[in-house]
């Protein structure tokens, strides 16, 4: 049986909830939920997703949303379902590009505005521990640079991850208006009605917005590929490391275990998987998956 909903976690339905200009409603109120800012958004405009360099020789950066608001201040969106092995550096990397894009020719006094990156992360940045319920509620971690006291010593940029396996209210627990968001993030797909809870406009709004049959047949496919993307990379990613557990177990020396990786990622760069994918998989370094 068909889902009624998309699924948000696809790429497809990410953007289609948050990225279009028709429901940036939605994203204005998901980012006042979460974000400590004393003057709430009134309104965003979207930018370009893709960043270039200073030359052509530079490498770009593509975000899935990129917009500011009223203030001018910059907000790049993203949600991430695979581990990256350096998911961190990607992250601090992206975030350079609406810094220096504010840089003015002629004179100018450096004055920067703030820029907040969200990464929705269907992983955890560590392991996910399974029975500290305290650190089970700590699903979002907000990061910014801090000097040897733990003082801020920049309050201009700041990260914000949401870990959505931390995340496993039930509607019954539900208390803030942001949990409500993550919980229809998580569960939106296998939702066959509005949830009572879920019940206020801006809620409504997004199952409008989410509902597959108002979608024309060109939109459906485009979704379709999309969900069949995110479900083959998971189980890429599963299968992988099961391979690679029942592989090191069976041959339970160093040679085999590292024979066993060694098939793992060459099945992997079969079935297309990213270079970044392999290297959280395997363990192995980018140089070391070249050969292959």
């Amino acid at each position: 049986m068909e889902a009624k909903y998309i699924s948000p976690l696809t790429d497809f339905g990410f953007k289609k909830l948050f990225g279009e200009e028709a429901n940036k409603a939605l994203l204005i109120n998901f980012l006042n939920d979460l974000l400590p800012i004393q003057a709430k958004i009134v309104d965003l405009s979207f930018k370009k997703n893709q960043q270039l360099g200073d030359d052509l020789r530079s490498r770009s950066a593509v975000y899935d949303i990129f917009c500011q608001d009223e203030k001018n201040q910059q907000f790049i969106v993203e949600m991430q379902n695979a581990r990256q092995i350096y998911y961190r550096d990607r992250t601090v990397f992206y975030s350079t590009f609406p810094i220096r894009e504010q840089g003015e020719k002629g004179d100018w006094n450096f004055k920067l505005q703030p820029v907040y990156c969200v990464g929705l992360l269907g992983f955890c940045l560590d392991d996910c521990p399974s029975a500290d319920e305290k650190v089970l509620q700590e699903y979002i971690h907000t990061v910014q640079l801090k000097d040897q006291n733990n003082k801020v010593f920049y309050q201009k940029l700041t990260y914000f991850f949401v870990e959505l396996p931390q995340f496993q209210k039930k509607e019954s627990e539900l208390k803030t208006h942001f949990e409500k968001w993550l919980y229809f993030l998580k569960n939106l797909e296998s939702f066959d009605r509005i949830p009572a809870i879920l019940n206020e406009e801006i809620f409504q709004q997004a199952f409008k917005v989410a509902e597959l049959a108002q979608y024309t047949p060109e939109q459906r496919m485009a979704y379709q590929s999309s969900l069949k993307s995110f479900r083959d990379n998971i189980n890429v990613i599963t299968t992988a490391r099961i391979e690679g557990e029942e592989t090191g177990l069976a041959q339970g020396l160093a040679k085999g275990r590292a024979e066993g990786k060694a098939e793992v990622a060459k099945n992997l760069l079969k079935a297309e998987a990213s270079v970044e994918t392999i290297m959280e998989v395997t363990g192995f370094t980018r140089e070391e998956i070249k050969p292959w």
